[in-house]
This record gives C-alpha cells, structure tokens and sequence, in this order.
C-alpha cells in the first residue's frame, strides 16, 4: 500500500528544493508545491502520532490500520508478540542544514520514568535508539573523544578551561584520563562543571565572551593550527548559536562525517549531534530527547548529565551484513528495527521478513509486482510477503527497507 507522509518543518532544516526531504515529496507528488523559504527537515514514515502516515488510497491512518485485531496478520506472529498490535519502528529521511541539538535517548526504563514524571517534556514512555545512513556526506558528533584528545583541546583551549569554572576540576581530569575508570569520573565531573557553568544565572555574558575570545584566537591562527582545533566548524557552529556553550562540544565528542552508505548507530545515553548533510535514520517509536546545547529548545542539563555514559574512544561506524547482490543489512543489536539497503539493476524478488515494513525509493524508478513507482514513493508491506522489484532506470534504483529485527 502507498503512503502519504508527514514532512517537519523543523528550524535546523534544509530549506526549499535544496532538501532531499522536498526532493522525494515533489517527485512522488508533482502536485505538491514547495515553498523555497521554508525548512523541509524530516519525512517521517509511521506511525508516531506527531506525524502519523496514511494509506493514500483509503486515507485511513497507518495507525489505525496496524492496530486492528483482524489485521494482526499483517504484522507477523513475532511482532505481534513482541510489540503487540503495533509498529515498533518510526523510519526518516533527514536534511540537515545546521546542527541539531547536543543530545541523548534514555534507555527504556528511564524512557518511562521520564514521561511519567515530565510527560509535558517526554511525551512517550519509549526508548529511542536510532540509526543513520548517510545519503549525502553526513557530519556529526558522536560518543565522547579519546580522553587523550579531550587533554590536548583543554590544554590547548584556555577559554574552555575558564568556563569548566574550577581549574581543580580540570586538573583532575588531566591527572587521571590515563585510567579508564578514573577518567570516567573526572569526565563526568568535567563535562559537569562546564554544563552547569553555563546555566549558572549571570554567566550567560561570560560564556559569550569567551567564546568570542577564542573565536579572535582562531582568527589568527595559521591554517594547521586552526584544522587541529576544528576552526571552520567552531565558526560555524557559533554562526548558528551564538553565545552557546555547546559550540564548545565539539572538543569533547568525536566529529565524523559519514559517506554515502556509511552508518552510525546510537544506543542509549550515546551523546551526540547532527551537523550537516541528509540521511536515512530509523528508530524506536519515539520522540524522546533530553537535550543540553546548540539548541534554542529547552535543556535538561540535570538528567542529560546523570544519564550519559561516559565511554572515551573512537567511534566505529556501523558496519552492514551482504545478504545477497543486490541487498545489505544493517541490523542494531535491539528487535525494533533493522535496515535494508537494496540497489536493483534489473529484476529481483524481496527477501520475505516476518515483520511489516516499510520501504521508500531515494533514486531512480521501479515497477513492483504490477505498479511503476517513482523516486519518493513510500510503501507499507506486509509480513511475509515477497515481492518482485523491477529497475526502470537507466543506471539502478535505490530503495531502503525498515522493519522488525525479529
């Protein structure tokens, strides 16, 4: 069944046809106009109440259609006695423009105390652990630096030190970051006192200034010192948020960028941020953020503190599984979600999963079963059900597939 789904016009959002979010919409809808000065951020592709899907012939929302008793086929036995009458997985298609949000997910347990405690701020009772492939190159920070390299950015970053607020506290971080288990506690305490520094009343002019400080330092560096401290993407960090301390996060975090077809995944308490470029994400169904900087939305330093894990190390992209020529896997070690990435030269049969899923075409065009469907184009299948894809392309159609990792 083709769906109708919901695009979010969120700040951080490529704007116009300069999104890959409008380019999917325009080209499965010709009809549709796209407004140039507005963000297209997100396809969402589900069944998450804050941007349900509809079945476009029958305009019944995906929802109510899944939850159904008699539909319960549909789903598949193992989801259905994993996660009962309902889709476990919420699929996008991210463009992003500037960064989003330094954050984290809690894992689930902490996802329902949470929502219990605030629902007004965490509005589901679910963990959100979630998966990017990189459609374009795709920048982002992820999971805490080497401590080694976090020592050579506070030695080498006076102002960061002076907003950590207590120099002891620094100090004790350079001290220990050689054991694995005291670094972690000085970490904590370091990445703490910066947080809470920031969010002290009356700092908030301190914070600025120094980052305009070292904003003129960088200025007048030479261009190897300035591509060591990561200057061009401190400047445009700032560019976005001035005057936040999360510009400053990206001495602490690891930055990467992704290449088409590369993936992370991000389990609970991963801190980390999007910076640029557009990609595939899949997820638990939820909306969960706790967030603590470049970010205009409200931070809940507290809980992000308390709840990150502080591992220091590279962070190792997330390799795929070839089930065959024409298809990968990317399976995260949790049952609600995997992703398959399926490029077709000619014709082929799906591989059936006992799971619903669902599935958009990123390039190119194909006739499946007996319909054509076009770049854009987003279908709901069914458990078990095998289909025959056929490219019409003159080079190959790419195609991701979400579903159930039962």
């Amino acid at each position: 069944m083709e769906l109708e789904c919901a695009a979010q016009h969120y700040d951080w959002g490529k704007k116009g046809m300069t999104s890959s979010v409008a380019q999917l919409i325009k080209s499965s809808s010709p009809e549709v106009k796209i407004d140039d000065d507005k963000p297209y951020a997100e396809l969402w592709m589900g069944t998450h109440p804050n941007g349900p899907s509809f079945i476009k012939t029958t305009k019944e929302s995906l929802a109510e259609f899944v939850s159904k008793e008699s539909n319960s086929h549909i789903l598949g036995d193992k989801v259905t006695e994993i996660f009962g009458n309902t889709l476990p997985f919420l699929f996008k298609v991210l463009s992003v423009d500037k960064a989003l949000s330094i954050q984290a997910h809690p894992a689930k347990d902490h996802a329902a105390e949470l929502h219990k405690l605030f629902p007004a701020i965490y509005k589901d009772p679910n963990h959100k652990p979630e998966l990017a492939i990189a459609l374009t190159p795709f920048q982002a920070l992820c999971g805490f630096r080497p401590t080694q390299e976090i020592c050579y950015h506070l030695k080498s970053i006076p102002e960061l030190v002076a907003l950590c607020g207590d120099q002891d506290v620094v100090n004790d971080f350079l001290n220990h970051c050689q054991d694995n288990d005291d670094a972690k506690t000085h970490l904590k305490k370091c990445f703490k006192a910066l947080l809470t520094y920031a969010t002290t009343d009356g700092n908030s002019n301190i914070v600025a200034q120094q980052l305009s400080n070292f904003l003129n330092r960088l200025s007048q560096m030479d261009n190897d010192s300035r591509e060591k401290l990561n200057g061009n993407l401190f400047e445009r960090l700032h560019k976005d948020f001035p005057g936040d301390i999360g510009c400053f996060g990206i001495y602490f975090f690891n930055y990467i960028t992704l290449e088409p077809g590369e993936a992370l995944y991000l389990g609970p308490n991963v801190p980390h941020a999007y910076l640029f470029g557009d990609c595939i994400e899949c997820m638990a169904c939820s909306d969960n953020v706790v967030r603590a900087g470049l970010t205009p939305k409200f931070k809940d330093v507290p809980t992000l503190i308390e709840m990150l894990s502080y591992e220091s190390q590279s962070y190792d992209k997330f390799k795929p599984e070839r089930l065959n020529e024409f298809t990968e896997t990317f399976k995260p070690p949790i049952k609600d979600f995997a992703v398959n990435k399926i490029e077709v030269t000619g014709s082929c049969n799906f591989i059936p999963v006992n799971s619903p899923s669902i599935l958009i075409i990123i390039h190119g065009s194909a006739k499946i079963t007996d319909k054509v469907y076009r770049r854009g184009s987003v279908l709901f299948i069914a458990a078990n059900v095998e289909l025959t894809v056929t490219n019409l392309d003159e080079d190959k159609t790419l195609i991701f597939q979400a579903c159930a990792n039962v």
